[in-house]
């Protein structure tokens, strides 16, 4: 069997969010404003960030314990919906706990960026950022889902 890479991955920068731990209901994201503080040495990368209004944020979900992970859930706990692969879902317990979110950028000064819409609890480590683009990040609206 051949080997498995090793992959690493070095923070960006970090969220600061008034929300640190997991809330119960978790239906407000899109109206949440929080920073994310890039490291310094990384400023030169954040130049023309004003140019595009929405970013893909990708973070790390780092205050889920992974020590059991189910493939299988009911999205969101709801019993009414029903049962399905994770994959499948945006729950935020997956084998490798990244997070995804288009946030919409209110400002930004040095290093620090001022977003709303981040489902990124306090203390995140942030990934990468990439500017959310229609000619790139297509959504064809005629097809519909199990066509």
């Amino acid at each position: 069997m051949a080997e498995e890479p090793v992959l690493h991955c070095k923070p960006i920068g970090f969220v600061r969010s008034p929300i640190a731990e997991t809330p119960k209901e978790d239906d407000w994201w899109q109206t949440l404003v929080s920073e994310i503080v890039i490291d310094e040495n990384l400023v030169d990368a954040l130049d023309q960030i004003g140019f595009f209004q929405y970013y893909v944020i990708l973070y790390w979900i780092h205050k889920r314990d992974r020590s059991n992970i189910v493939l299988r859930i009911n999205p969101k706990g709801r019993k009414d919906i029903p049962v399905r692969g994770i994959f499948s879902t945006r729950t935020p317990d997956r084998p490798n706990p990244i997070g995804m979110t288009v946030v919409r950028l209110l400002k930004f000064e040095g290093n620090v960026l001022t977003v709303r819409g981040l489902d990124a609890l306090d203390g995140s480590p942030v990934l990468d950022i990439k500017p959310w683009n229609t000619g790139y990040d297509f959504i064809d609206e005629e097809q519909t889902v199990g066509e």
